[in-house]
């Protein structure tokens, strides 16, 4: 097993959980970033499955900036009562912490 893959597996189920926040809000009013966080965040995790996938040297500052990003998602969307923003959130979270562990 990679050393990645632990993070891999997070960024990978933060991209699902942040493309359905995306969806459910789709037309919803928002007072804070959510879901343009959720656009955000999603990216940032793609790219960073993809430079783990290949041990890139620049992973682990992806990582870190993933880290951010994760974090700034999962206040916008913790901050929200639908069930969909919850789960973002923690997904989110998870993925920072994980993020984190790589950045070193």
């Amino acid at each position: 097993m990679s050393k990645y893959q632990t993070c891999i597996e997070n960024c990978q189920q933060c991209i699902v959980d942040c493309q359905s926040c995306l969806y459910e809000m789709a037309g919803k009013s928002s007072p804070n970033d959510c879901p343009k966080c959720c656009i955000e965040c999603a990216d940032i995790c793609e790219l960073c499955v993809r430079m783990m996938a290949r041990g890139s040297k620049y992973a682990s500052q992806i990582c870190k900036l993933c880290a951010e990003v994760c974090e700034w998602c999962a206040d916008q969307c913790g901050a929200h009562d639908h069930d969909h923003c919850k789960k973002c959130a923690e997904s989110c979270r998870r993925c920072a912490e994980e993020c984190r562990k790589m950045a070193g």
